[in-house]
């Protein structure tokens, strides 16, 4: 009996000897009890809650080394990895979820669309319904500030910067060529359908030290993931058609879209400034093929364009004008793949491929041209915590371009052959809710001159309250000359542009007002002593400039049932002495002033949207050959009112309707002088306006299969 009385003594004495009890106490940033915690060791049943006090304890019969979990909703989990017998008494602090709504966001200089995010001023419909932009990128961007309205063109002029200091990327991929070819006077379009993509990062400066060889901006465009349903698209134009279609199958999936436009019945119907000889005509086709894996997406994108056209362009010295004919095939193709390596390591990686030919006849000279461009990229991402994360990347640029010329009695072939090797670290910290960082710096060597540029990145933002944020960004940004002009001086250096931005957003009930103001100061700039840039050009990089300036937006979806709409203004000081300028001088592209006013009002006994656009800008800078100086007048300000009225037929078709520059207002662009003055000494000039009064443009929009209901995209 005594024997087994001291059994049992034993046995329980092990048992109480095996239980440690865990304990301790959580507090939140302001020292405050958290009640109701989840605390429990990892792979066992042993836990329990915080109390009103935020006190925990239990009891466990682990030992050795274990891991505490402390989680709830709201807070970043707290994990604590130390042997077991050792947590007794614990103090531990918790840290706001950056997962919360209310955290703030690095927004200084970056517009998006398509998230939630506080810095989301756009939705990706927005592009295809906003009065005036007629389902192009471009026109929809313009309506924001820091843009500049260059009607005549067509390309994103950002800030003071010309248009090729803009770069677009499709889902992280360079697109070399994003625009079809055109002449002066024509606006040129994107070649790219806005229905495939869903995500849109609009940056006019201080943007991420992962892209490079962008000296004023880049936009960003993600195609759509994984599409929800297959369906099939149909548009009739005025000026064409196009039919889209998506197929589902697994864990794949494949968009297709296909466009046709002919200008000829148009231009029968609506008088012209030049006189074409061949109507512009283009082809575009499209396709995206997806597949899901268990953690991670591949995309393959791939687009062919074919356009032509032919003028008599009018000149002021030529009577009977001169012939312009252009013909452009362009291919371009991505391979992407987003995906997890492990919980905390996620990678990117693409590779894209373009291919680019212009056949362009100027009179009696014959130009070809041909790009064939190649754009490889890595990217890792290790995430630390949801306070701390690092990216890191290289990338690969390769360009061939060559080029004919023919005259009349000679023939002259130029080209380059040349790469681009880039690599960059950036960190994202966030030290609260309401503090965060992102520190970063670029590497890049450009293979053509053997010269290789250091370029810091940094910006901050902090929050004011739960509605308001104030943010900085700092850049320095490098990019090589173009390949038509490189191609006669491999040595010129790269572009440089520094960029400083201060900026304010409040966001609150579907409202946003966003102010910034902007300098960027311009080194290193190329310089040329000829008309345009030709073989015996004395080429340089001796050009610098500044260009400071405010900007300001406004939505309201809110105040008025039913009406959306939204404001923005740009304010824009600037000057260079670059290309073959005399003297420094405000460029002809720039505008001191641009304000837009977007509305869409939905009016439901009509089932119908109306929108109207009306865009302004200050007069533009041009030369006046009968007063001196350079650059020392300026046009009349640029003004279009745009209309447009979507009517839902049912809940899968629509029809649209939409006029451009409704008043039909005469804007000149600028002028041409005659090149020897009249009896009076004076020079004769030419004005240089809008190809077209008025754009009208009608559709009729039908999804068959799906359940998309049309009156979403309006």
């Amino acid at each position: 009996m005594k024997t087994l009385f001291t059994f049992f003594t034993l046995f329980f004495s092990y048992i109480t000897f095996a239980q440690t009890t865990i304990s301790g106490i959580i507090l939140d940033e302001q020292n405050e009890p958290v009640m109701g915690v989840n605390v429990y060791l990892e792979g066992t049943y042993d836990g329990t809650t915080t109390d009103i006090d935020g006190k925990f304890s239990f009891t466990t019969e682990e030992t050795g080394y274990g891991k505490l979990i402390a989680s709830y909703i709201g807070y970043e989990d707290y994990k604590l990895e130390a042997p077991i017998n050792e947590m007794v008494g614990l103090k531990l602090r918790f840290r706001e979820s950056m997962n919360a709504l209310n955290t703030v966001v690095l927004s200084a200089g970056s517009f998006s669309a398509g998230d939630s995010s506080k810095a989301s001023v756009l939705k990706p419909l927005d592009i295809v319904t906003t009065a005036g932009a007629v389902g192009d990128f471009v026109g929809a961007l313009q309506t924001l500030p820091g843009t500049s309205n260059n009607a005549d063109d067509g390309r994103l002029f950002v800030r003071g910067g010309s248009a090729d200091e803009t770069q677009i990327f499709i889902d992280g991929s360079r697109v070399f060529r994003p625009f079809s070819p055109t002449t002066g006077n024509i606006p040129t379009r994107g070649r790219f359908s806005p229905f495939l993509f869903d995500g849109i990062t609009f940056s006019t400066g201080g943007y991420s030290a992962e892209y490079g060889d962008a000296l004023s901006s880049v936009l960003l465009l993600n195609t759509t993931d994984f599409p929800k349903e297959e369906k099939t698209d149909i548009g009739i134009m005025s000026v064409g058609g196009n039919i889209g279609n998506t197929q589902i199958w697994g864990k794949n999936s494949l968009s297709v879209n296909a466009q046709y436009i002919n200008l000829a019945p148009y231009n029968e119907l609506i008088p012209q400034n030049n006189r074409f000889e061949k109507p512009f005509q283009s082809i575009n086709g499209e396709a995206v093929y997806r597949r899901e894996f268990d953690k991670g997406l591949f995309k393959a994108y791939s687009a062919y364009s074919y356009s032509d056209f032919a003028i008599i362009q009018e000149d002021i010295d030529v009577e009977e004008g001169f012939y312009f004919g252009l013909r452009n095939r362009n291919y371009y193709g991505n391979l992407n793949y987003n995906g997890y390596l492990s919980d905390s390591w996620k990678i990117e990686t693409g590779v894209s491929l373009a291919h680019d030919n212009n056949d362009v006849n100027v009179a009696t000279t014959k130009i070809k041209a041909v790009e064939n461009a190649l754009h490889a990229k890595l990217k890792l991402q290790k995430r630390y915590n949801n306070y701390f994360k690092l990216n890191m990347g290289v990338e690969q640029f390769v360009i061939n371009y060559d080029e004919d010329i023919q005259l009349e009695t000679e023939t002259f072939e130029t080209g380059i052959n040349h790469g681009i090797t880039g690599t960059f670290t950036e960190a994202e910290v966030f030290a609260s809710k309401d503090l965060a960082f992102k520190a970063g710096i670029r590497g890049d060597y450009y293979g053509a001159s053997d010269q290789f540029r250091v370029s810091p990145r940094l910006s901050a933002a902090i929050s004011i309250n739960p509605a308001s944020q104030f943010s900085l960004a700092y850049g320095n940004f490098y990019q090589s000359a173009q390949n038509n002009v490189q191609q006669y001086d491999e040595n010129l250096k790269p572009e440089n542009a520094q960029h400083y931005i201060a900026n304010f957003l409040f966001k609150k009930n579907n409202r946003m007002l966003r102010a910034e103001a902007y300098y960027k100061k311009y080194d290193q700039l190329l310089t040329y002593d000829t008309q345009r840039v030709q073989f015996d050009s004395d080429l340089g990089n001796d050009g610098s400039g500044y260009a400071a300036g405010l900007d300001l937006f406004w939505r309201d979806e809110t105040s008025i049932k039913n009406l959306d709409y939204w404001v923005s203004y740009s304010y824009l000081d600037t000057k260079r002495q670059f290309r073959n300028f005399p003297v420094e001088a405000t460029p002809n592209f720039a505008t001191d002033h641009n304000f837009s006013l977007v509305t869409k009002y939905w009016i439901e006994d009509w089932q119908s949207q109306i929108g109207a656009t009306f865009n302004y800008s200050s007069g533009r800078p041009f030369t006046n050959a009968n007063e001196t100086g350079f650059l020392n007048d300026r046009t009349s300000s640029f003004q279009s009112l745009d209309f447009n009225w979507a009517y839902l037929i049912d809940q899968q078709k629509i029809l649209y309707f939409s006029v451009s520059n409704v008043l039909g207002r005469d804007n000149v662009f600028g002028y041409q002088y005659s090149n020897t003055p009249d009896v009076q000494g004076q020079f004769n000039r030419r004005e240089i306006g809008q190809a077209a009064d008025r754009f009208f443009f009608v559709g009729f929009f039908w999804t068959i299969g799906g359940s998309d209901n049309q009156l979403d995209n309006l």
